[in-house]
């Protein structure tokens, strides 16, 4: 299972549809949160994330409207009895930040806390996956992220294992764990009966930005990239010298990097009640595009062979 919730895909404000960002991705059970605007708590409740199982927590940057949901959430999981640590990463001044979210208040937190300030280039590795992070072009210090699964094993031919003297059974699942077995006097290895390896699945998320070469590149041939879209094109302008991003420019780099799937967020407060101008100034360069909504939940799937 991958599956992404979107938790708040508004733009720098709250309105009465769009909670500020909070993108959560729940990969085999394991919870992991990119951004944490305020009221997330409350999103993960509507959505039915849970929390307990949350990891990570990765910041793109420190406007508040990405991070003010930290505190209750932290102080919220202590209530209920979280044990496990959790790790809260970011660019430069997380680790500040984060003594910040836990002296919070007159609350002594029944769990570790721990700040991870990241540069861009630096990879978190995890089990099956890693996150690594992107440079960003941004008001101030960022980063976006790219969570890219390790690569699956080769389908296994039976038939030529079969073929090759080996009887179904404990001998497979050796093959198939990338071990040679030995048959009859007889090496048989895992290449003799084992596919080519097969693409994870990547989701690239950039945070506020403009479009940059960093987030082109990560992005090439991902399978979703959930990209920074506060204004439509006629606001062109006003998306440069904010250092936020156009529908339509979105859309081009997408298009240049061969993505799957485009999720717009970080819808600006003016689109609140009709955010079609992005739509349509996406879709005339980048036809698989969709706006995330609050509370929207997307399966990224494997690829066809």
């Amino acid at each position: 299972m991958l599956r992404i919730i979107f938790l708040g895909t508004g733009g720098s404000l709250p309105t009465r549809n769009r909670n500020p960002s909070a993108i959560m991705i729940n990969r085999e059970g394991e919870l992991i949160l990119f951004d944490c605007g305020e009221g997330t708590q409350q999103q993960m409740m509507r959505a039915k994330t849970g929390m307990m199982n949350l990891s990570s927590i990765f910041v793109t940057h420190f406007h508040a409207d990405h991070f003010l949901g930290i505190p209750g959430l932290i102080q919220t999981m202590s209530f209920m009895g979280r044990k496990e640590p959790l790790l809260i990463y970011g660019p430069e001044g997380t680790r500040e930040f984060t003594e910040l979210f836990k002296a919070l208040g007159y609350f002594n937190l029944k769990y570790e806390v721990q700040g991870i300030p990241l540069e861009p280039g630096d990879t978190v590795e995890k089990e099956g996956y890693m996150i690594r992070a992107l440079k960003t072009e941004h008001s101030v210090s960022s980063l976006g992220y790219a969570l890219i699964e390790n690569p699956r094993p080769g389908r296994f031919n039976r038939e030529k294992a079969i073929e090759l003297g080996i009887p179904p059974g404990p001998l497979f699942a050796k093959l198939q764990k990338g071990n040679p077995v030995e048959i009859d006097g007889k090496l048989v290895k895992p290449e003799d009966v084992m596919g080519a390896p097969r693409p994870g699945r990547t989701i690239v998320y950039s945070g506020d930005t403009r479009p940059c070469e960093s987030i082109l590149e990560a992005s090439r041939d991902a399978d979703v990239l959930i990209h920074d879209s506060s204004f439509a094109d006629e606001m062109a302008d006003w998306a440069e010298e904010s250092k936020h991003s156009t529908a339509g420019e979105v859309a081009a780099l997408a298009k240049e990097a061969g993505v799957r799937k485009l999720i717009l967020t970080h819808i600006s407060s003016r689109y609140t009640d009709d955010s079609e101008p992005l739509l349509n100034d996406s879709k005339k360069v980048f036809e698989n595009v969709i706006i995330a909504e609050d509370l929207m939940e997307i399966e990224v799937p494997y690829r066809s062979e």
